[in-house]
């Protein structure tokens, strides 16, 4: 690691995320980085990794990501360390419903072997979309037309990715678990899964399903404990007055976007989103107003 820490600042990774995933933060990192403008910090911390969206666009030194989920956790290791031997497989597999219906019904042991299947079936599912069934079987339909792997070694997203992530140690853990490492002078974003679509209406009850309000309350008292520690931490949530009581006093900030669940682009609606910034510093870096076709980041009332 250099003697300096990295400074954030705006610019285009040579990395981009290599998965489709619900909930993604692609559109917001430019607003991050944005924000955190300036902003030096010594270790990077992402515990609710998914795509990878803010990590890929930083391309941290020394980076921890976590994730429950093991599957997705390991797709990571293998492209980390073996990118151009999942290429070489996916390349040779055909792109079809019959093929799809295999892999979407299998069950392998070795661990490359599942990388290649979560990889095929995130690139030729309906929407891109990764849903488990109460059994913990993948039931998303085949996808068809222009959803295929092909980007991944077109666009070189899974070299560029396994070289952003030689730096980064990579490990299945519970936020709480993994944060615990985490200290002064570190730069830590949470993104835990929610849902947007009754941020208003049976907030708690539409998100148990997905992450706790005990979890919830978990994560808030872990981010303020790392902020009053000296960490700068980024959280991405529902935007309920319930999640803003969790975290004051803090700088809370209300995101607008189109909703990018659904596939057909013409039937997405507006929604919003909280965005909350902790760190030891209070207020003296005013909120800054970005305005794109893809979002708004503006101070929450």
């Amino acid at each position: 690691m250099s003697s300096r820490p990295p400074v954030i600042s705006p610019q285009q990774a040579s990395a981009k995320p290599f998965l489709k995933w619900p909930g993604g933060k692609r559109w917001l990192t430019r607003h991050l980085l944005g924000l955190l403008d300036g902003c030096s910090y010594r270790r990077y911390f992402e515990p609710f990794l998914g795509g990878g969206a803010l990590f890929f666009a930083l391309q941290p030194e020394m980076a921890v990501l976590s994730d429950v989920n093991s599957d997705l956790i390991n797709v990571y290791v293998q492209v980390r360390y073996r990118p151009h031997e999942l290429i070489r497989r996916l390349k040779e597999l055909p792109v079809d419903k019959a093929t799809y219906d295999r892999f979407r019904s299998a069950n392998p042991r070795l661990h490359v072997d599942r990388a290649v299947r979560f990889l095929y079936l995130n690139r030729t599912a309906f929407g891109g979309i990764y849903r488990l069934n109460r059994q913990g079987s993948f039931n998303v339909p085949f996808g068809g037309g222009q959803r295929t792997p092909e980007p991944l070694w077109n666009q070189n997203l899974l070299v560029n990715a396994s070289k952003a992530l030689k730096g980064a140690h990579l490990q299945k853990s519970d936020f709480e678990e993994l944060l615990a490492e985490a200290g002064p002078g570190d730069l830590v974003y949470c993104d835990p899964t929610y849902t947007v679509a009754h941020n208003n209406n049976g907030f708690v009850r539409y998100n148990e399903r997905n992450f706790s309000w005990d979890d919830q309350k978990r994560l808030a008292d872990t981010c303020q404990r790392l902020a009053r520690e000296g960490a700068t931490v980024l959280v991405s949530n529902a935007d309920h007055d319930d999640i803003v009581r969790l975290y004051l006093p803090t700088r809370v900030y209300r995101l607008d976007r189109m909703s990018g669940l659904c596939p057909v682009s013409i039937k997405r609606k507006p929604t919003t989103e909280l965005l909350l910034l902790l760190d030891s510093r209070g207020t003296k870096r005013p909120c800054q107003r970005f305005r794109t076709p893809s979002g708004r980041i503006t101070p929450y009332p």
